[in-house]
């Protein structure tokens, strides 16, 4: 949720932002309710002021008069039912202008938080321009001696790739058919050395993140409330995204959503929260399972475990001061911990910054990591994929535009005391099964086996090859 008072002092920076992101929003008339909404609350103070004031004056002689009237016969009765009316009656309108307004408000206030609601946090200045991923800007890449993603498989190997899909069937460590015939499209099941090695890469992350890097371990509900959606900026964008429990329609106060990454939990853990700063910088770590609906994503590029409903991430998120130096020393320092995980696994990746048009509304940076997959890309003239990278992570840097929406706060002593807003950051450090795929496609045999990285064998009880 972007700052309201910025909006009023400069609303072509948002006009800008959103226009760079692609967003079709209406800011003015956002502004145009803003002024609206301020003036029938400044109206609303007028009026129960008056209120308060018209009782303080006639209350009490209200009071004395419908004393009078128990002992008052005749014409002087009829006088005071008179005086007694008009009091009341002004008692009445007062009442009836403060209803009406009341409703006013309530109309333009729903428009408003609606309007607020789906304006986008502007880039930050040096985001790459951009309208696709096809934008975003290569800043480095790594891979191991051993491998060269800039020749052919062959020339690094010494023999054709198999694509995931090849090696999972042979080897029988995922079986598709039955997960679609359990919950249709894009559902798997991982089984034997498939499972092992799920599980091995995700206490891989989770171990590092915790033992190395000191975050805290937390385990959230993967159910939530609309609230935590809309206030971690998923809603209302990424509603189609989203699984949709109804519970209201089985007599609940409220329907549920499935998060599609562990950072809603985290961040709402504390929402409506005033933090010590001295607690700052929060640094959470949570394994969760995530529901993702992928509406629309199709095509041989996203095939097997490339984009699938339903995987496990390691995620982790940073709740920190109000510093933008600070959240930038922090988005770099969460992009190196995944390069040392990567690099440790011998997986070669690039690191990209995503161009203005591929941010999303709430980041006002990203960079995502993309590791190299021999069996994706076009087909050569030996009728194998050429390779190409494929995104396995992402971090973002969000400033305020969460805290905001989730209310989370923290008491400034270096501004005499006041709350502030905190910043928040969030990136994956392993999501499995996809990082799978560079795993299986790099560290293929040539008579199909799967070696383990050496850094996994100790999760697996040792074991060294698949197959």
């Amino acid at each position: 949720m972007i700052d309201l008072k910025q909006l009023r002092i400069d609303p072509e920076l948002f006009r800008k932002g959103a226009n760079d992101k692609g967003i079709d929003v209406d800011i003015d008339r956002l502004l145009e309710l803003d002024a609206a909404r301020r003036g029938l609350l400044s109206e609303q103070e007028a009026r129960r002021a008056e209120q308060k004031k018209l009782s303080k004056e006639l209350g009490p002689q209200l009071g004395e008069l419908k004393r009078q009237l128990q002992t008052t016969e005749g014409s002087d009765r009829r006088a005071l039912e008179k005086k007694i009316s008009e009091i009341e009656g002004r008692f009445t309108a007062l009442k009836s202008a403060a209803q009406g307004l009341d409703r006013q408000a309530a109309d333009v206030d729903c428009e408003w938080r609606r309007l607020w609601l789906t304006i986008p946090q502007p880039p930050d200045p040096d985001v790459p321009r951009g309208k696709t991923p096809a934008d975003n800007v290569e800043l480095r890449r790594w891979s191991p001696a051993s491998f060269d993603p800039r020749k052919p498989f062959a020339d690094n190997r010494g023999f054709a790739p198999r694509t995931h899909l090849q090696l999972v069937r042979d080897l029988q460590l995922v079986d598709f058919e039955r997960g679609v015939k359990m919950s249709g499209t894009r559902h798997y099941v991982l089984k034997g050395d498939g499972m092992r090695l799920h599980q091995a890469i995700l206490r891989f992350g989770l171990d590092a993140i915790i033992n190395e890097q000191g975050f805290t371990p937390i385990t959230a509900p993967v159910v939530v409330r609309e609230e935590c959606m809309l206030g971690t900026g998923f809603f209302p964008s990424g509603r189609d995204q989203a699984y949709h429990i109804a519970e209201s329609t089985r007599g609940a106060g409220h329907d549920l959503f499935l998060i599609g990454t562990g950072e809603v939990s985290l961040m709402a853990l504390h929402a409506d929260e005033i933090l010590d700063a001295q607690d700052l910088p929060l640094r959470y770590a949570t394994v969760s399972t995530c529901f993702r609906r992928e509406a629309g994503a199709a095509g041989i590029q996203t095939a097997g475990l490339y984009r699938i409903h339903q995987f496990d991430k390691v995620e982790q998120v940073v709740i920190c001061r109000a510093d933008e130096a600070d959240s930038r020393r922090w988005h770099t320092e969460m992009i190196g911990i995944v390069e040392t995980l990567l690099k440790r696994l011998g997986l070669p990746y690039r690191i990209v910054e995503c161009c203005t048009g591929d941010l999303g509304p709430k980041n006002a940076g990203m960079f995502d990591i993309e590791c190299w997959m021999p069996g994706r890309g076009p087909l050569g003239d030996d009728g194998h994929p050429q390779g190409a990278f494929g995104e396995t992570h992402s971090a973002s840097r969000l400033y305020d535009y969460q805290c905001r929406r989730l209310n989370i706060r923290y008491r400034d002593e270096t501004a005499g005391g006041r709350t502030a807003f905190c910043h928040s950051l969030n990136n994956t450090v392993i999501a499995s099964p996809r990082i799978l795929i560079p795993i299986l496609e790099v560290y293929q045999n040539a008579d199909g086996s799967i070696t383990v990285p050496e850094v996994l064998r100790p999760y697996m009880n040792g074991t060294e090859r698949i197959g």
